[in-house]
C-alpha cells in the first residue's frame, strides 16, 4: 500500500516543486495517509486546498481504498 501511495505522490510532486514546496509520506494506516508538506507548501495559506483538492484527490483516484489524507 505504501508503495502505491508513494507512486501517487510522485505524480503531484512536480507541481509542488515548481512552487518551491514538496510532500513527504509519513505513514499509511487504516486507509488514512499522513503526509508532511515541506518548503513553501508548509506555510502557504493555500496548503489545505493543495492537500485536499490536489494530493488527496490524486491519491483517492489511484487507490480507492484510501479514506483520507491528513497533514501532520
Amino acid at each position: 500500500m505504501r508503495e502505491k501511495v508513494q507512486a501517487a505522490l510522485d505524480k503531484v510532486r512536480p507541481a509542488l516543486q515548481r512552487d518551491g514546496g514538496d510532500v513527504e509520506l509519513v505513514d499509511v494506516t487504516d486507509g488514512v495517509v499522513k503526509v508532511k508538506l515541506k518548503g513553501a507548501c508548509g506555510g502557504c495559506p493555500m496548503s489545505t486546498m493543495t492537500l485536499k483538492m490536489g494530493i488527496e484527490r490524486t491519491i483517492k483516484q489511484e487507490i480507492p481504498e484510501i479514506k483520507e489524507v491528513v497533514q501532520v
